[in-house]
């Protein structure tokens, strides 16, 4: 017999230490983990054989069964599932192929103690074998397939497959169980994790008799959950079948259970979250909702079943109508598949708005995790764009908290016009932006957008409910019309104007091929300047990002500088402009009054050298 022996994928060594070494109180989650996993097998072998029933001839009735041997301290656990191969055993028990879990893994080093609480939610579920077993094998033979292959590992960092055999297709798995984990080779334990954890599996989970004569025992309901009636299921069970369905760990934010009858039929059990999935804005990440027609079991891989923006719902979709040999291109232009996709959306979006009208202070913590996806939705769909515009809400420079758009327009004067706002990288560093300074001086309230999507929902939604959406960074600041709030020009402005005009000449000489113009600031109370995108120009904010990503190409935007005259340095700026002999310090000021603008603006200074030479210039000639 031969065998070869394979070390493990660096992550899945790392992960295999980590839950070595963990200690963790609720070790019974791995029978949850490893029933789950055989009750998936079994799902996609009966998908399977729609289209080659002789993969299931002769075994037809799937079930899970479990084992003990209290002598050999091992408890197994066997399925008639689809088997694996014994390259399929390579991939899916010594490598972990899922994008984003080298990053989870190095993640979950910091902090041990978390490990394997959250490893289910990987897809990793099967290593947690290891927390209650010193060797784990698992013997597998392939549906269709006459060979059988055995994998064992110790889990310090190889594992070796040999051949092996199996009557029947399908997968043993045998836990060779610790000391201190030998409580799991009772019958009594065993049933407790199962009718906890498993109930809701819908085929039969079974216990094989250890006595003579006694008959074995179905542990579990062994009927699907989504099809009994709600009154006849507990919070329990939604959450367990939630861990099971969702790979996750957290307890569903909302739970929604619906049966809808009539031209069609179908049946929805979906979840929303309360926990943000690591891999929430990883690009190839998927909608993980499982569709079954008429409880069989057809992909989770069904991206035409809500969009993208829904991406965190998990859950089942069971129709009646879609046929049973249902194929992935024929799902892609289903009309049964856009119909229901229709439903599911409005029974989300339904949910969450009388979610957020009942506890707002839930849906704000909700709206930490999912908000950014949802505004992908106000850009994305044409349908619900406009009502995910009003269920959204926004930090303000008035409030800490969320606010609404009608928050906002119930809190706004009557002659204001706009509802302004400011785009930046987080709402912290947004508030210290200079181009603030003088809508705070004047109690003028602005939304504080930090999500990269924030940017181009504005380029679909140009207004709300009649008000424009304007940028603070963007055009004139339009200060002086609001509230009527313009104080009287004082003697020594007016006496400073020439000044003013004779400093924005220099400063426009000297500035000429870097800046698109110079100009006074209504909107500047503290800083000396700041750069502001001209009137019908890109937003500042969108045109970094669009750059990061290597989107849009050439070389950057002039944008305009405004320089506040009130400010103490452009005052004394000004009287140097008077006299004869200051255009080089006028030169040399310029030039860094603008790098010290890109700099508050997060811009890297396109010659740092010269700046900083510059500037200890300039600081030598003020001593």
């Amino acid at each position: 017999m031969t065998e070869t022996k394979h070390e493990f994928q660096a992550e899945v060594a790392k992960l295999l230490h980590i839950v070595a070494h963990s200690l963790y109180s609720e070790k019974e989650i791995f029978l949850r983990e490893l029933v789950s996993n055989a009750s998936d097998a079994c799902d996609r072998l009966r998908y399977a054989a729609l289209t080659e029933p002789s993969l299931t001839e002769g075994d037809s009735d799937f079930d899970v069964r479990l084992s003990v041997d209290k002598e050999a301290k091992t408890l197994t656990i066997a399925d008639n599932g689809i088997g694996m191969s014994k390259q399929e055993m390579v991939e899916n028990l010594g490598t972990i192929a899922r994008s984003g879990t080298s990053n989870f893994v190095e993640q979950l080093s910091e902090d041990d103690n978390k490990a394997v609480s959250v490893i289910g939610q990987f897809g990793v579920g099967f290593y947690s074998s290891f927390m209650v077993a010193h060797k784990v094998e698992v013997v597998s033979r392939k549906a269709g397939e006459s060979e059988a292959h055995k994998w064992t590992s110790d889990g310090a960092g190889s594992y070796t497959i040999s051949e092996a055999s199996r009557e029947g297709r399908g997968t043993t798995i045998t836990l060779h169980l610790k000391e201190d984990a030998s409580e799991y080779l009772e019958a009594h334990r065993i049933r407790s994790v199962i009718r906890t954890y498993a109930d809701h599996i819908a085929l039969p989970v079974i216990l094989s008799s250890t006595e003579d004569g006694a008959e074995d025992e179905t542990l579990n309901t062994a009927s699907a959950l989504w099809t009994r009636p709600k009154s006849e299921i507990t919070d329990e069970q939604y959450i367990e079948f939630y861990h099971h369905v969702g790979q996750a760990y957290d307890e569903p934010w909302s739970i929604i259970h619906s049966k809808v009858e009539g031209v069609l039929e179908y049946s929805m059990l979906l979840f929303l979250p309360s926990q943000q999935p690591f891999d929430l804005f990883n690009p190839d990440r998927k909608s993980s909702l499982k569709l079954y027609v008429k409880r069989v079991f057809i992909t989770d891989d069904c991206e035409e079943l809500v969009p993208a923006y829904l991406r965190f719902v998990k859950g089942i979709v069971d129709s009646e109508d879609l046929p049973l040999n249902v194929s992935r291109e024929m799902l892609q232009n289903n009309p049964v598949l856009r119909k229901i996709r229709s439903g599911l959306v409005k029974k989300v979006i339904s949910e969450i708005e009388k979610k957020a009208k009942d506890d707002a202070e839930a849906f704000h913590i909700f709206w930490d995790n999912f908000g950014a996806v949802l505004k992908e939705g106000i850009y994305e769909d044409m349908e619900y764009g406009e009502r995910l515009l009003k269920l959204a809400v926004f930090k303000t420079t008035n409030s800490e908290s969320y606010s609404s758009l009608a928050d906002y327009l119930g809190r706004m004067p009557e002659d204001q016009k706009h509802i302004y706002y400011i785009t930046g990288d987080s709402a912290e560093a947004i508030r210290k932006s200079p181009q603030l300074e003088g809508f705070k001086a004047k109690g003028i309230e602005v939304l504080l957008l930090s999500d990269p999507v924030d940017n181009f929902w504005l380029s679909r939604q140009s207004e709300f409910e009649g008000k424009s959406f304007k940028s603070v960074t963007q055009g004139s600041a339009e200060l002086d019309a609001i509230k009527d709030k313009a104080e009287e020009e004082t003697e020594e402005e007016k006496a400073d104007a020439p000044k003013l005009d004779l400093l924005i000449g220099a400063f426009r000489q000297s500035l000429k091929d870097k800046v698109k113009d110079i100009r006074a600031s209504s909107r500047l109370t503290d800083s000396p300047v700041c750069l502001v995108a001209d009137e019908g120009d890109m937003d500042m904010h969108l045109e970094k990002i669009l750059k990061a990503h290597k989107q849009l190409g050439g070389s950057a935007s002039q944008r305009i500088l405004e320089i506040n005259p009130k400010h103490d340095l452009i005052k004394k700026l000004m009287s140097k402009a008077e006299k004869k002999g200051t255009s080089d310090l006028l030169s040399e000021a310029a030039l860094l009054l603008l790098d010290q603008a890109y700099i508050i603006e997060g811009e890297q200074l396109v010659d740092p050298v010269a700046f900083s030479q510059r500037m200890a210039n300039f600081m030598a000639k003020g001593l």
